[in-house]
């Protein structure tokens, strides 16, 4: 018989359908008590959920014999409960000062990038993890006091591409009970306590005492706001999504948007009936905050986030549209650059990496492109000099042992592929949707995941197909075209010495 708490978070999967049957669960276990009961829970559901489960661990290395013992702790309890343990250990000191990055950003940067690899490895098809109605709560608090927007109050996602919450509604200490009524030990990490930390400081004094001498629902409430402003932003996104497709268009490497589309990118209806009017709303006028989130995506597609782009920035931006002439420009972080071209706004990588061609257009060094002919019989050999290396494509029977299928787990179907074929360099904005994945990935996301260095991502081999981009070195093959049980051919490519 469920427990209450089994039934909430059950009814919890289920409504938000973050999981369905078929899914194997990599399940994000540190050894404290929030994700030793996310783990205790699902194990208790999985058959009534049809999921199976692995258990994921990643050792920051950041405190000694304590960090060795909570890995050995969590190995412990997934050899219990006879599931797969998967861990990961990286000294996060080290790379956080190496890359100049903070501690807790490094920390979450390279626990991610490990959650990525266990994907894309096809050693799970989500990763679950603990975060709760307390983590949610005190999420909002901070971006409060640091100062936010609407994006910032949607605090903590229930769903964020593969990475799943199923205890965002469950507050901590029904968690605790829970693994004290069935006699499960946990591990505390006594970094959670250091009140140095803002989080911490949030967590141990700011919290109780707005539960105490203010408001006892406060957790609920932080929560229900997150819930608003996340639904608010879904719309918003759809929005922005649209007007940027219909508005913008890609030159090459560039992004082009008309400076009257930038400053009305909607237009209104007025009155109504047979009278209604149309009108058009200034930079100064109510869609101001719609200018303002399609400068945003903008950014997004020439760099592929949006990390360190503020609402300075924005208003930069909006300034050259408003008040500039053409020539003007401006320079945005990770070395962008906008400019104001008679009519247009152009968005563009920064001139230290790029170099001209004789007509004046924006060029990548190093940029190669070579044409593959279809259909393929056999073997094809592709020499690239620009990075002194060749490609192999070959067109083989596709295996149907298991062993085989997974030898060639990033084979192409060759039958799907469609002229032109192209072997090329990354661009950015390049994306498709890797295998084992919901949703569309920016490549540049891909590099970072898989550490790429940031030098030899401009001459990265991709491939494109029809002009979609369906490959990319070391990384997993476009779901749409990759090879299955189906397939008759199969498409391989393989690196050469030159």
């Amino acid at each position: 018989m469920r427990v209450p708490l089994e039934q909430s978070v059950l009814a919890n999967i289920r409504t938000s359908r973050m999981l369905a049957a078929g899914n194997r669960v990599g399940v994000a276990v540190s050894g404290g008590a929030d994700s030793v009961a996310l783990l205790r829970l699902l194990d208790r559901l999985r058959d009534e959920l049809g999921i199976t489960l692995a258990v994921v661990h990643f050792n920051h290395a950041l405190r000694g014999a304590e960090s060795e013992a909570d890995a050995g702790f969590v190995a412990e309890l997934a050899a219990a409960l006879e599931l797969e343990f998967l861990a990961a250990r990286e000294d996060v000191g080290a790379e956080a000062a190496r890359q100049g990055w903070n501690l807790e950003d490094a920390a979450r940067r390279l626990r991610y990038a490990f959650f990525d690899r266990v994907i894309d490895e096809g050693k799970a098809t989500h990763i679950a993890v603990a975060h709760t109605a307390d983590d949610q709560a005190e999420t909002v608090l901070a971006h409060l006091m640091r100062g936010t927007g609407p994006t910032g109050l949607a605090g903590i996602y229930p769903v964020a591409d593969t990475i799943v919450r199923p205890l965002l509604g469950t507050r901590r200490e029904s968690l605790r009970e829970y693994l004290r009524a069935n006699g499960q030990t946990w591990r505390e990490d006594s970094t959670n306590r250091d009140v140095r930390r803002t989080r911490a400081h949030i967590r141990e004094q700011l919290l109780p005492v707005i539960e105490r001498d203010f408001s006892g629902e406060i957790v609920g409430h932080l929560g229900e706001l997150a819930r608003l402003a996340r639904e608010e932003g879904n719309f918003w996104d759809a929005l922005v999504e649209d007007r940027f497709q219909a508005l913008a268009h890609r030159d090459g490497d560039d992004v082009r948007i008309a400076v009257s589309d930038v400053l009305v990118p909607l237009e209104l209806k007025t009155g109504g009936g047979k009278d209604r009017t149309s009108r058009k709303c200034n930079e100064f006028g109510p869609l101001r905050t719609l200018t303002e989130r399609l400068i945003r995506r903008l950014y997004e597609e020439v760099r592929g986030d949006r990390r360190e782009f503020g609402a300075n920035h924005v208003e930069q931006v909006m300034r050259l549209a408003s008040e500039s002439s053409s020539g003007h420009h401006g320079e945005l972080p990770g070395g962008i650059i906008v400019r104001r071209t008679f009519g247009e706004l152009i968005f563009s990588c920064g001139e230290a990496d790029r170099q001209r061609s004789d007509d004046g257009t924006a060029m990548l060094e190093n940029t190669y492109e070579y044409v593959v002919s279809l259909p393929l019989c056999g073997t094809a050999r592709v020499s690239i000099p620009e990075l002194g290396k060749c490609f192999r494509l070959k067109v083989i029977d596709w295996p149907v042992t298991e062993s085989d299928t997974k030898r060639d787990a990033n084979a192409l179907d060759a039958d799907l592929l469609r002229s032109p074929l192209i072997l090329r360099n990354w661009r950015p904005g390049d994306a498709y949707r890797p295998h084992g994945r919901r949703h569309e990935r920016k490549l540049k996301s891909m590099f970072l995941a898989g550490r790429i260095p940031s030098g030899e991502r401009a001459v990265w081999p991709v491939l494109e197909s029809g002009g979609r981009v369906i490959w990319a070195q070391g990384m997993p093959a476009a779901e749409d075209f990759r090879a299955r049980e189906s397939t008759r051919m199969g498409f391989v490519i393989e690196e050469q010495g030159t």
